[in-house]
Formats: C-alpha cells, sequence, structure tokens
C-alpha cells in the first residue's frame, strides 16, 4: 500500500481518516486527548462483556450492519475504557516498516460512523489466538471485511487487541490492526481458533 493521509479507521476497513482525528507527531495535546469523563463511557450490556469471545463478538457485530442502518454508538463506546486507542496502521508495499494513527471512541465514531452506515460494512472473525495472564488478555483476531454481508472480501488483516478484566467486566483497552488485501496470504497460526 503507497503510504497517504488516507488510513484504516473502521476495524478492518480503508477509509479517509479527518484530519481533526488524526494524532500524528506534532499534534498539539488537545488533539490527541478527549475529556476525560466518565460520563463519555456508557454502561455495557453485561452479556457483551462477560468473556473474551463475548466482547470480541460484540466489537464485530456493532459495527457491522447494511446500508442505511444506524449502528449502536453507544454500544460501541461501552466496549472501550475511557482512555483505549484505536491504531490502524499502514505500510509503504516494499517496506515492513509502518505509520501509525491513534484514536480515541469518540474520534472512531466521528470519523467513520457516517460512512460504514451510509454504505454498509460487515466485519467478521476468521481466526484467533488469545493469551491471557491473570486479568490482561491479548487477541490476535483475524477478519474479513465484505461491503454486504453476502459480498466478496475486499481486505482482510489483523485486529491485536488488548483486553482488561477489572472483576466484573471486560474492557477493551486497545486494538492495533494492519489491513492488507484480500488475497495477501496471512499467516497460517493466525486463521485458527486458539
Amino acid at each position: 500500500m503507497q503510504m497517504n493521509s488516507s488510513f484504516t479507521i473502521a476495524v478492518g476497513v480503508l477509509v479517509p481518516l479527518l484530519s481533526s482525528c488524526s494524532s500524528e507527531p506534532g499534534a498539539s495535546a488537545a488533539d490527541q486527548s478527549a475529556p476525560a469523563t466518565s460520563a463519555m463511557v456508557p454502561p455495557a450490556a453485561p452479556e457483551d462483556v462477560a468473556t473474551i469471545d463475548a466482547i470480541i463478538a460484540a466489537l464485530y457485530d456493532v459495527i457491522s450492519g447494511p446500508a442505511g442502518e444506524a449502528r449502536d454508538w453507544d454500544r460501541f463506546r461501552s466496549l472501550f475504557a475511557l482512555e483505549a486507542r484505536l491504531i490502524p496502521t499502514s505500510a509503504a508495499t516494499d517496506s515492513t516498516s509502518g505509520r501509525a494513527r491513534y484514536m480515541t471512541a469518540e474520534q472512531y465514531v466521528a470519523g467513520s460512523g457516517a460512512m460504514i452506515e451510509e454504505r454498509g460494512f460487515f466485519e467478521g472473525e476468521i481466526g484467533r489466538v488469545t493469551e491471557r495472564f491473570e486479568n490482561i488478555a491479548h487477541a490476535f483476531s483475524t477478519y474479513e471485511s465484505r461491503w454486504t454481508a453476502d459480498g466478496d472480501v475486499f481486505q482482510r488483516g489483523i485486529n491485536s487487541i488488548q483486553l482488561m478484566w477489572d472483576g466484573e467486566r471486560w474492557w477493551v483497552t486497545n486494538i492495533m490492526w494492519r489491513g492488507v488485501d484480500a488475497d495477501a496470504n496471512l499467516p497460517e497460526q493466525y486463521l485458527q481458533q486458539r
């Protein structure tokens, strides 16, 4: 992928990112953080955050849907810790080095919500490798993206999801991802469920 100002902003979908949502080197502190109030995190449905499987399923489910269907953005917000970041990455086709863009859950909604509701977008998990220690977990969640539920896959990739158990529920603390073309080879170990 040739590097430019377009980055992946829907978990796995390539769309232009609003410049006001970026947090690149040199951006002011005001551009990089939302006001820190607990009121910004709506209460989660207990079934969405009870297990690692549940919170990852909710993450994919809440952004997926046909064109013209509103998404439940409060449900989306409820999955994330207040200071969580969504971090799409990209790299030049001839390089393994990369760039990252940092967003809050609110910046993600502002930057991609209207587009995926208008166009339609479906993303589903096709493999996962999860590791857990005490109250922290990490999942390499491999996905496929489609514009319609039964449409052709236009992108595949891996979401690197960090999670925390607070004694009552799971929280997404960060997601970093890399999307690739639909026909790109992904490592076999990340196409299994472990």
